[in-house]
């Protein structure tokens, strides 16, 4: 049987964790550590819907996304927990793309000396990324978590690269979205930028290069 028709049979007959549960336990805690997300997704009274997706801050958002990534969790749990825990808004919102986009970078890493990067990891994700990228703004908005992320790891060498590669490699981002970055003086963004630019030369370039070579082909 699949996690859906379970989630909706769950529904159906009108059950809730808080029945079972004692008053002080935590529903959405309980839920992701079980693994059944899925009881949760639309459909349960008003009272636990709105605990369920109440406004998550940045750390808790990124602290739950952790837990799961760490778990192993397979794509499809995630997205039961994301549907079951935010609403559209959140869902839609740069918060969101920039705590999924950290959690998922992080977790690939391998810290070793040189740090070197589990391509494998983004290869997993790549479906989870495309889902909550929706468009440009979106792939503009992970980048930059990407190059907060690098600022806080001190920068390490060569990292950055291999994640660029990846991410243009897997779809997951597209060359305006390069590009877009590569050009962007947002005031708020620009903590080492200057740095992160002199690390991905050589990707702008083999970008730019692939490109002239297309359009070389098509004329």
């Amino acid at each position: 049987m699949s996690r859906k028709k379970a989630g909706a049979m769950w529904r159906e007959a009108g059950l809730s964790w808080k029945d079972f549960l004692p008053e002080d336990e935590d529903v959405n805690k309980f839920v992701t550590e079980k693994n059944v997300e899925f009881t949760l997704g639309g459909g349960e009274d008003d009272e636990t819907e709105k605990s369920s997706k109440k406004e998550l801050s940045s750390e808790e958002l990124t602290k739950q996304l952790d837990r799961l990534i760490q778990d192993k969790a397979d794509n499809q749990r995630i997205y039961d927990w994301v549907e079951a825990n935010l609403d559209e808004t959140q869902m839609s919102s740069n918060m969101f793309v920039r705590a999924v986009m950290t959690s998922i970078c992080q977790s690939a890493i391998i810290c070793e000396n040189p740090y070197k990067l589990d391509a494998k990891v983004i290869t997993r994700s790549a479906k989870l990324l495309h889902k909550y990228l929706k468009d440009e703004q979106k792939e503009l908005q992970a980048l930059y978590a990407l190059q907060a992320l690098m600022v806080e790891m001190e920068q390490p060498a060569n990292l950055l690269r291999m994640f660029f590669d990846t991410l243009y490699d897997e779809d997951v981002i597209k060359e305006e979205a390069f590009y877009k970055w590569e050009s962007s003086k947002d005031p708020a963004e620009m903590q080492g930028k200057g740095v992160a630019l002199k690390s991905v030369t050589a990707f702008f370039t083999w970008l730019r290069e692939a490109e002239d070579e297309e359009s070389d082909n098509n004329s």
